[in-house]
């Protein structure tokens, strides 16, 4: 599968929307594309799939290391990858769009916001190829879509002014139905605030899909990495999805559904705790859905469940959902499972961002002691935790749920702050202890 990257010069200057009209431009020419995202995003991947109808693949290598980023890669179905980059090109301690595109070793298609400039796209296309070289990064940033750009004089003049060498691949034109609100923690869901597909369809028109074709490039065969074999234990996994809890990799269902049942149900929207042997809360948005959750058969379940030793195991929006209560940002307080010894509260700005390095100090759910788990973490709660509450893991990088410390553990039951990758081995240790 060929594939090329989508790096912008900063975040905000339009490469999810970009991402989504060459998507649809390639559609257009009878193509199938496999969308992917740089970074450890939920919430753009929602867009890719709304409008591909194609589960979007992460592509991190801090989450999933360099042969696990490239096996995810492979696992993708289409004749071509586009690869939405996050931040910057460059931006990233942990990991960044220039990483990815390193790593799988195709091009870099450069998103600049034209809307006030012309030449100085140009200038600013040449100084992002010429630091590559400088800073010793083996990319190619091979050509420029130019974001909120006019036709006619406007386009010409942005053509004209690229350096020798750098393709023009075309323009998204201003137009406020290509906006996508957002809220807390980045763009409104793809099911929610997707583009139409009339407006990227015009601006669709506007991308060179040929040119795009003759850049994109195949990562090189060797470096093909062998991929875990399904095996079933017989076990049956019960993964909360619905509006509320809607943070989770594609490929983390897939891990599960190698090695055991999935049954998936909508906590939100009141469906009962399914018959199962272990639980998976992914994150998502329970402040927004706190009076339902508080409501919730399934929630209310839960506590009693993971009393008798049912394991669940909960990430971020899934801890929010397993403590005592519930305070959302208007001050109102609701009650949640009650499984966990804290109470989270949020707050009007984001409380932790960073890629997330966990040792564990005991055996848990999802990690043997004395080894590591790498994920992420981006939250506007805090939690004040029990004078008895035990946690599973020493934080060595990030901030965790409280004094260098996640994994808050009662039973057989565990809650982080981070969000893992299944590359991390941890939902394979996960199905291995039900």
């Amino acid at each position: 599968m060929k594939g090329l990257v989508l790096g912008g010069t900063s975040s905000g200057v339009g490469k999810t929307v970009a991402a989504l009209a060459v998507t649809r431009a390639l559609e257009g020419q009878g193509h199938t594309v496999q969308p992917a995202k740089a970074g450890p995003d939920f919430i753009d991947p929602s867009h890719h799939e709304a409008v591909t109808g194609q589960p979007s693949r992460t592509l991190d290598p801090w989450l999933q290391g360099e042969d696990g980023l490239v096996r995810n890669y492979r696992r993708g179905e289409g004749d071509v990858c586009v690869v939405e980059g996050m931040m910057g090109l460059y931006d990233g301690s942990a990991a960044s769009t220039a990483m990815v595109a390193g790593t799988l070793e195709v091009p870099v298609v450069l998103v600049v916001d034209a809307g006030a400039g012309m030449e100085s796209v140009g200038a600013t296309a040449l100084g992002f190829r010429e630091y590559a070289a400088q800073a010793g990064r083996d990319i190619d940033v091979a050509g420029v879509i130019a974001q909120q750009a006019g036709g006619g004089r406007h386009e010409a003049g942005i053509r004209e002014a690229l350096p020798d060498g750098m393709a023009y691949l075309g323009r998204v034109p201003p137009r406020d139905d290509l906006e996508i609100p957002d809220r807390h923690l980045g763009l409104e869901m793809g099911e929610d605030a997707a583009p139409s597909a009339e407006a990227l369809d015009a601006a669709a028109a506007h991308i060179r899909t040929d040119r795009l074709l003759e850049l994109a490039s195949h990562p090189p065969e060797s470096q093909v990495s062998g991929a875990d074999r399904p095996s079933s234990t017989g076990s049956r996994v019960a993964v909360a999805q619905d509006d509320a809890f809607c943070f989770y990799y594609p490929a983390t269902v897939e891990r599960l559904r190698d090695h055991a049942e999935v049954v998936t149900f909508a906590p939100a929207a009141g469906d009962p705790l399914p018959d199962c042997d272990g639980v998976y809360l992914p994150g998502g948005y329970p402040e927004l859905y706190a009076d339902t959750l508080a409501e919730s058969r399934a929630v209310d379940r839960l506590a009693d469940r993971a009393a008798d030793g049912l394991p669940v195991f909960g990430e971020c929006g899934g801890l929010m959902s397993m403590v005592e209560t519930l305070t959302t940002a208007d001050g109102e307080t609701h009650r949640m499972a009650g499984i966990l010894p804290a109470a989270v509260r949020m707050h009007d700005r984001y409380q932790a961002l960073d890629h997330v390095e966990l040792r564990a100090g005991t055996d848990t759910l999802t990690a043997a002691a004395g080894t590591t788990l790498r994920g992420h973490e981006f939250h506007y709660s805090s939690a004040t935790v029990g004078d008895d509450a035990r946690f599973a893991f020493d934080v060595v990088r990030g901030d965790g749920i409280t004094d260098d410390r996640d994994g808050l553990t009662e039973h057989r039951a565990l809650g982080t702050y981070c969000h893992v990758h299944p590359e991390s081995g941890a939902f394979g240790t996960f199905v291995e202890r039900l």
